[in-house]
């Protein structure tokens, strides 16, 4: 059975795992079972370490293990287009699902609590080092009580200190409203995935994201890709104007909030930092660069790091393809600058593309001949002139700047 302890003493484990968040929590879910090896999941506390509810979502087919965990899917999926005209397409067998953190929490932890073998420490770690046969991370426990946590294998979630060297950096950075209007304005059967009729920064790109959760409700965002976050009140002016002049929402009001960052870079993220201490999640590069996507790969790299435990080895696969990541490479280049227009791009890739094809696509699942055909209906002379100069362009250290986090991706 899952226990809920305090930091007390040194305690040993086959495998810790730092951090609660989507892929801590996945790889204890995928950890969970009597063959697999003994697991300790380190959460913090609750106070400031522990992150604010978040939403996350993914495209998958028929029924998943973790619906009961979603709230919301959608069948049909949209894309309005910086001239007004709009896109709906219905990537059957493929559908929309949203879970918010907290559903996706209580869902692993009750499914953690009938686990014999995993150990839930409600502690904050500090530091990771490698041992002999192993790894140590050092916690301090809701009491003040130092932990020494000895383990075979340590994978790390936690946001990591600096981006690594890169040849572009952008960001992908949002504030959403979950509102409630006065009538209904929504249709809850389509999401919004891009709507590019807002006004669009002089550098990168802006769209608002609309997922309907009921007629008179829906997580209303908007969303930027460029090389620097806004401010909240920047961001709640971007809001206003959206829900007012172009959703025209009429009435309504903001019953929570969410905002994050995270990185778009063609930067290689290291999945491994010691002898025996992994990085996994976005930490691990899981958020596909060129659109931020990241739980559906938290679930794959879960699933093969859990098969290789149980094999008997350790190892965190690539979360994305070569072929993906070049590809990404291309596309933020060619977006940082400005050789391609980020609404035209985006738009016509949902007007030309099959939508099924287009999904798995984003998300790293087609073939050679596929990415090749979408490749075709790009600007294929500005891709391939960026194509051909990133070889050649020197990968530098990124700056100081915004700390990361979780996306709806």
């Amino acid at each position: 059975m899952s226990r809920d302890t305090a930091a007390t003493a040194a305690t040993a484990a086959d495998v810790v795992i730092i951090g609660a968040g989507a892929a801590g929590l996945s790889l204890a879910h995928r950890l969970a079972s009597p063959a697999a090896p003994t697991v300790t999941l380190v959460e913090p506390p609750d106070g400031p370490l522990r992150p604010a509810e978040r939403t996350w979502c993914y495209w998958d087919r028929g029924a998943g293990e973790l619906d009961e965990a979603v709230s919301a899917s959608w069948s049909r999926l949209r894309v309005h287009g910086a001239d007004g005209r709009s896109v709906t397409v219905d990537p059957a067998p493929l559908t929309y699902r949203m879970l918010r953190s907290a559903d996706f929490e209580r869902l692993v932890h009750t499914r953690l609590a009938r686990s014999p073998n995993v150990t839930v420490l409600r502690a904050t770690a500090h530091t990771v080092r490698d041992t002999a046969g192993g790894a140590e991370v050092r916690c301090t426990g809701p009491g003040g009580r130092t932990l020494a946590l000895r383990a075979r294998h340590v994978f790390d979630s936690r946001p990591p200190r600096a981006l690594p060297p890169a040849r572009t950096r952008l960001l992908q950075h949002f504030r959403g409203w979950f509102v409630r209007t006065a009538t209904d304005r929504f249709d809850p059967a389509v999401a919004d995935l891009m709507d590019f009729r807002v006004p669009q920064p002089r550098h990168g790109l802006a769209f608002g994201y609309v997922l309907p959760l009921a007629p008179d409700r829906a997580l209303v965002e908007y969303t930027q890709f460029s090389r620097t976050p806004l401010t909240t009140e920047a961001y709640e002016a971007a809001l206003a104007g959206y829900c007012r002049d172009v959703l025209r929402l009429g009435a309504y009001t903001v019953e929570s909030a969410e905002q994050g960052v995270i990185p778009m870079t063609d930067g290689r993220f290291p999945r491994r930092t010691g002898a025996a201490v992994f990085r996994i999640g976005t930490a691990g590069g899981a958020s596909r660069p060129a659109t931020g996507y990241t739980f559906a790969a938290v679930q794959r790299q879960s699933r093969a790091i859990a098969a290789a435990l149980r094999a008997g080895r350790a190892a965190v696969p690539p979360p994305h393809g070569r072929r993906a990541a070049a590809m990404d490479a291309v596309l933020l280049r060619a977006l940082d600058t400005g050789r391609i227009d980020g609404p035209e791009f985006f738009t016509g890739l949902f007007r030309r593309v099959p939508p099924e094809r287009l999904l798995r696509f984003l998300d790293g699942g087609t073939s050679p001949a596929e990415e090749w055909g979408v490749g075709l209906r790009t600007p294929v002379g500005p891709m391939l002139r960026t194509a051909l100069e990133l070889p050649f362009l020197p990968r530098r250290p990124a700056p100081a700047g915004p700390p990361t986090g979780e996306k709806h991706r």
